[in-house]
């Protein structure tokens, strides 16, 4: 019988030595497993965190540790990029992707000496063949999930076909009943071996059993009166398990749970599930956290999977990789519908085919059986230096792959805002999702429900969705909120706004905010606190919900609550303030001071309330029988803490020269735009920045500051934008930035 060992526990680590060790080094640093070497300096901004070979090493005490058996497999479920392993000083695989699960055999060199030493090198360093290489997010390095040492019989259910789990399970639904096809896959049977299979509900009762020959590796059980799997509303799931046995003894096992439901994506009506409309909003979430990076354990994804339950979300997009497998059974159980995707992102590489389609066999290969996941992401915004014949054959093979490994999902992808509506690479997959920022990065919020109008008349037969929207916010606070200021109170106004646009149009096939999670982008130097993206609906701590959590909450969460917005905007200088209360409840009054000002209904869930400000108000909210409290305090002046500071910024913008009737760097990039003798001076600026950078970066970086990124970045100033390009890899320094300024100041608006 397979026994599976934890092997986390005290690697020696080594960011210096590149050679593998032929013994235990005694001076390397002592870890424990998960382990991520960019769990600080991945976060911190400049883009400069450590990128490179970092070695793990460790040895194996068999007398101990291991029971005896016939093969041993190390399991990896997370290194990040790419790794090879040492076992003895003998090189046994090498393995490019950083988010999916391999294994290695390593039975000849466990068998053949007493203590057996393991050694992993594992590396992030760019390159042009294993994507992620362009991203706004941390590619952390590490041994970043569980290492298993797996202890088996010489017949064996398959444990090296792309990491999958020997085990396949396809439900078909036929009326009222379920015809369940299982599927399994043994290494070195023997003849009179047999196979049992089993079917399970949920409590544990069987539904049927069936002993068959070792060589009928595939069989179907007829469920009747299935259950299915609706959803957040019902996320019932049976198991299959499926025993490999020798006379009397059972060798081997596997099981897997699935859920039985049916759905399709209507181009006029979204989203169906088991026959019944199923409107699909919740959120894209990232995996890391603070002070551990990718490095998470399980207490980590069961937090986050309470926080978005907690908003009321039935869907999530796991960008941009392939997440944790607990994390997906976490999605099965509590009814979550899943886009997964590979870290096909941004800039294509036409040495990088290849690695597509491996990352893509092992996402499905090691997630097919989960109920939760509806659709396979083919890429993320990968035309963003344009799109080319190379592209679109990429996308033609990856998407034959996905029908061709698993034909009952659909295939989809998320396209950068500027992808023109008639790009062809939009037509190649099932379904496609477009991320816009109007009202962020540029344009306004009204832009964005009229767009998707405009994209599905002129695309009726095309199901199109939202993959990404959102804004950034900190702890900053304003009356006033406008575009680009990373207040609170801005992104809260935003969301509410896109909120009504896109909850209401039912074309729209699922609507995924940007982001559930504050995340690390050490390419990022804004805000003022760098080296985030700070889009979440909660701080990447998981300590603080930001108010735009609760707008949702209020469209999407059953349980009755309400939320006085602004607890941390206090002090306010205005003698009347505007406040806003979210609420699921029908009515809502607001007491200052103990005396009401008023009941308000809303259909969209948001009520807004004029305050007398005059000393000390007390707040209360009361929705039914939900109570929420808050007070603001009336002060003479603005409290400058509440204003945005840069940290560590190489310039803040009341630094900047400024000559009146002339252009500077403080202005918005649509205004510089328009005037060719400023736009050469921007230009200039960019090519200074790239500089050094190898020369299809460069270009790419450039063609897309030329086009219809430029254009979609409107809103921000050239100081504001270049705290976010090092995603890019472009390094502006304070002599770039002040001699661009120089120049801009010559010239007449």
């Amino acid at each position: 019988m397979r026994k599976v060992l934890n092997y986390n526990s005290k690697w020696a680590f080594s960011k210096e030595t590149k050679e593998p060790p032929q013994s235990l080094p005694a001076n390397w640093v002592w870890v424990n497993l998960p382990h991520s070497w960019n769990a600080i300096d991945g976060i911190d901004g400049d883009n400069d965190y450590y990128r490179g070979t970092c070695l793990y090493a460790k040895t194996v005490d068999k007398a101990e540790f291991l029971p005896v058996a016939d093969r041993y497999f190390l399991e990896f479920q997370g290194a990040n990029s790419s790794a090879d392993l040492y076992v003895n000083g003998k090189h046994l695989a090498h393995h490019d992707g950083g988010y999916s699960t391999w294994r290695v055999d390593v039975t000849e060199e466990f068998k053949a000496v007493t203590t057996p030493l393991v050694v992993v090198a594992v590396d992030n360093a760019p390159n042009d063949s294993v994507y992620p290489q362009m991203a706004d997010f941390t590619f952390y390095g590490g041994l970043y999930r569980d290492v298993n040492i797996i202890c088996t019989n010489e017949s064996h259910f398959d444990l090296e076909f792309f990491g999958g789990p020997g085990i396949k399970v396809t439900p078909k639904i036929e009326d009222k009943d379920a015809d369940v096809e299982i599927e399994v896959f043994v290494k070195n049977p023997l003849e009179n071996q047999k196979l049992v299979y089993t079917v399970k509900k949920a409590c544990g009762c069987v539904v049927e059993t069936k002993e068959l020959p070792v060589t009928d590796t595939k069989v179907n059980i007829k469920i009747e009166n299935v259950h299915l799997w609706h959803g957040v509303k019902d996320p019932y799931l049976y198991t299959a398990e499926v025993k490999l046995v020798n006379g009397d003894e059972t060798v081997d096992e596997v099981s897997a749970k699935f859920g039985c439901r049916t759905f399709r994506i209507d181009p006029e009506e979204g989203f169906f599930l088991n026959g019944v409309s199923y409107p699909l909003h919740g959120v894209s979430r990232h995996q890391d956290r603070i002070g551990k990076g990718n490095a998470l354990a399980k207490e980590d994804h069961i937090e986050d999977m309470e926080l978005i339950c907690e908003m009321g979300a039935n869907t999530i997009r796991l960008a941009h990789y392939q997440h944790d497998q607990f994390f997906y059974d976490l999605c099965d159980e509590k009814g979550m519908v899943v886009w997964a995707e590979i870290p096909y992102i941004s800039k294509h590489m036409p040495t990088g085919r290849e690695n597509t389609i491996s990352q893509m066999k092992e996402l499905i290969a090691q997630n097919y059986n989960h109920p939760s996941i509806v659709v396979w992401g083919l890429s993320n915004e990968i035309s963003m230096q344009g799109s080319d014949a190379d592209l679109v054959e990429n996308h033609v093979i990856l998407n034959d792959l996905c029908h061709e490994w698993d034909p009952t999902r659909l295939t989809t992808i998320a396209c950068v805002s500027m992808t023109p509506i008639d790009d062809p690479y939009i037509k190649v997959p099932d379904v496609i999702s477009y991320n816009h920022y109007f009202g962020w990065y540029g344009g306004d919020t009204s832009m964005n429900g009229p767009w998707f109008d405009n994209f599905h008349k002129v695309n009726p037969t095309i199901p199109v969705g939202v993959s990404e929207y959102g804004c950034e916010a900190l702890n900053w606070h304003t009356s006033d909120p406008k575009q680009g200021d990373y207040t609170e109170e801005y992104q809260a106004y935003y969301h509410e706004e896109l909120i009504k646009q896109l909850f209401t149009r039912k074309y729209i096939w699922s609507t995924h905010v940007w982001n559930m999670f504050d995340f690390g982008a050490d390419g990022r130097n804004e805000g003022g606190e760098n080296g985030q993206n700070h889009k979440g609906l909660v701080t990447i701590d998981r300590k603080y919900k930001k108010d735009s959590f609760y707008a949702y909450k209020a469209w999407l969460s059953d349980d009755p609550f309400v939320h006085i917005a602004g607890k941390r905007y206090v002090d306010r200088v205005e003698d009347v303030t505007k406040v806003t209360v979210y609420s699921n409840q029908p009515e809502v009054e607001l007491f200052a001071n103990g005396v009401s000002l008023g009941k308000q209904t809303s259909d969209v869930h948001f009520f807004y309330f004029d305050v007398p400000n005059k000393g000390i108000t007390k707040l209360k909210a009361v929705a039914g029988n939900c109570v929420d409290y808050s007070e603001i305090h009336k002060v003479e002046e603005f409290n400058q803490d509440y204003l945005l500071k840069e940290k560590g910024a190489i310039l803040n913008w009341f630094d900047v020269t400024e000559v009146e009737g002339h252009f500077s760097i403080n202005d918005k990039l649509s205004d510089i735009g328009k005037n060719p003798e400023a736009y050469e001076v921007f230009i200039d600026m960019m090519k200074q920045a790239m500089a050094g950078k190898d020369e299809e970066s460069e270009k790419g970086v450039m063609n897309m500051m030329q086009g219809p990124m430029a254009e979609m970045m409107g809103g921000f100033t050239v100081l504001r934008m270049s705290g976010m390009m090092g995603t890019m890899g472009a390094v502006f320094t304070k002599e770039i930035l002040l001699s661009a300024n120089e120049k801009l100041n010559k010239i007449e608006k």
